[in-house]
């Protein structure tokens, strides 16, 4: 299965100052971040760098990591992280149905409304789809 990569301009919760920020050190999207935020060390380095908070700079990977499965991409990887998902890894091990019932609730505590998630069909997509790219990387 191929990872889908984004611009960073469309992950959810980066406002244009973090993007020119990440763009000032040549990163324009998902894969470039994810490429040079492989190690501990790198990720402290680039934090460093942008002078952030290292907190700002893992929600970041986090959801460029979630943006790369194809039906979640920059749409969804927001929902999944605030769901409490941080990690395709982490995505893979996950009862699908367990989590859409997270998911629901989150929406309706948030939104008041429940047609606003994604199906439990989506969702099974969701960790299919993960564990095919875990299991091809």
């Amino acid at each position: 299965m191929q990872s889908q990569y984004w611009s960073t301009d469309l992950l959810p919760g980066l406002m244009l100052p973090e993007q020119n920020l990440l763009k000032s050190e040549g990163i324009k999207d998902t894969k470039e971040l994810l490429k040079c935020t492989n190690t501990l060390e790198s990720k402290r380095s680039l934090a460093s760098k942008l002078k952030l908070n290292q907190k700002h700079l893992n929600k970041w990977i986090a959801l460029a990591d979630l943006a790369r499965i194809p039906s979640v991409g920059h749409q969804y990887c927001g929902l999944l992280l605030h769901a409490g998902i941080v990690s395709v890894k982490q995505l893979t091990q996950t009862p699908f149905p367990q989590l859409h019932r997270q998911i629901v609730r989150l929406q309706v505590a948030t939104f008041q409304r429940k047609d606003l998630s994604p199906t439990l069909e989506q969702v099974k997509r969701w960790v299919e789809e993960a564990r095919m790219l875990h299991n091809d990387n």
